[in-house]
């Protein structure tokens, strides 16, 4: 306890009085201004650098969908100013189109089949590729290569290989397996899975990579110490690896269903417009060209455009609320400290 008297206790209560204001004031005294002059220069900072990205998601992606939902109220052809008002009988005949609702199960269909299948063969190929082998390099970019070739060779590859007088079956006819030959782009029953067979081949190799990323971030000495204790291979790859690889998994797995529900070029490229739909391909993206700018349409397309945005942003905003919330808790930038 402090001493009660005496000069020497009196004269710190009468320097410290002015600094604390008395009775508590502290609190509102002015910050020091070396404090202010950081403060702007780090709000300075970070309108410099994340101003021109936001400017840029601005201008080509919230404008778009602006001007995008303003056109999906008119009866438009495309030319001159939007004057037909129709409010929202575009929405209403997207909604009860047989076409539409096709589209959107395919799509779904694709979501579906992306995380079934894509998954496990991008994570044994992982496991596979995070082990030293030889040629370890070269595998790693043969499986990566698909997916930096554009969507346009790609497509075109793929159409000209499973044509009905493409290659595939030239080839299977020439080793006496003549008789597993398909229509592989035209028959329903068979199409969605050719579709698959070239989504998995193209993207493949982004999940690999990826997965192989989340891997090289597991520490040894885990592993190491789970083969000591006696566990085997695959206990350590189902009770070790694949828990720590959940941050990575969910965020495939999110991507992974966006691209699934905007898929386009693939599908328009190797089935056209009119095949795909009777080849049971259609995506909500192609309906949207063939029924709004091949058709002279723009304003129905304008509301198609819309309602895929409404629906990838609801599957966003579902799947951040309820499965990538326990990656963000108690990160910097949000959730719970």
């Amino acid at each position: 306890m402090a001493p009660l008297n005496g000069s020497a206790t009196q004269a710190p209560a009468t320097t410290t009085e002015p600094a604390t204001g008395g009775d508590g004031a502290h609190a509102s005294s002015p910050l020091p201004r070396g404090t202010s002059r950081r403060r702007w220069g780090m709000r300075a900072e970070i309108a410099l650098l994340a101003g021109p990205a936001l400017l840029i998601f601005l201008a080509f992606v919230i404008f778009p969908v602006i001007i995008a939902a303003y056109y999906g109220f008119f009866s438009w052809s495309g030319y001159g100013p939007a004057t037909d008002f129709v409010g929202l009988r575009n929405y209403q005949v997207i909604l009860q189109d047989d076409a539409f609702q096709a589209a959107l199960k395919h799509n779904v269909i694709i979501v579906v089949l992306s995380l079934v299948i894509q998954g496990p063969i991008a994570m044994g190929l992982a496991l596979l590729l995070n082990r030293k082998m030889r040629f370890q390099s070269g595998l790693r970019i043969l499986i990566f290569a698909p997916y930096v070739i554009s969507e346009v060779v790609v497509g075109t590859g793929w159409a000209l290989i499973l044509s009905s007088n493409g290659a595939l079956n030239g080839l299977l006819d020439k080793v006496g397996l003549g008789s597993l030959a398909q229509d592989w782009l035209s028959d329903p029953s068979i199409a969605i899975w050719t579709l698959m067979a070239v989504i998995t081949w193209k993207y493949i190799g982004f999940a690999v990579i990826l997965f192989l990323a989340g891997l090289q971030g597991i520490p040894e000495e885990i592993t190491e110490a789970a083969a000591i204790d006696g566990a085997s291979y695959w206990q350590i790859q189902r009770r070790i690896t694949l828990p720590l690889m959940g941050p990575t998994l969910r965020i495939w797995a999110f991507l992974s269903i966006i691209g699934s529900l905007q898929l386009f070029d693939l599908v328009y490229i190797i089935w056209g417009q009119y095949v795909a739909e009777t080849a049971g391909t259609s995506t909500m993206a192609t309906y949207m060209v063939s029924s709004g700018r091949n058709a002279g349409s723009y304003g129905y397309g304008n509301a198609v455009a819309v309602v895929i945005f409404l629906i990838s942003l609801a599957v966003a905003l579902l799947y951040q609320r309820f499965v990538l919330r326990r990656d963000t808790e108690g990160a910097v930038t949000g959730g719970t400290r």
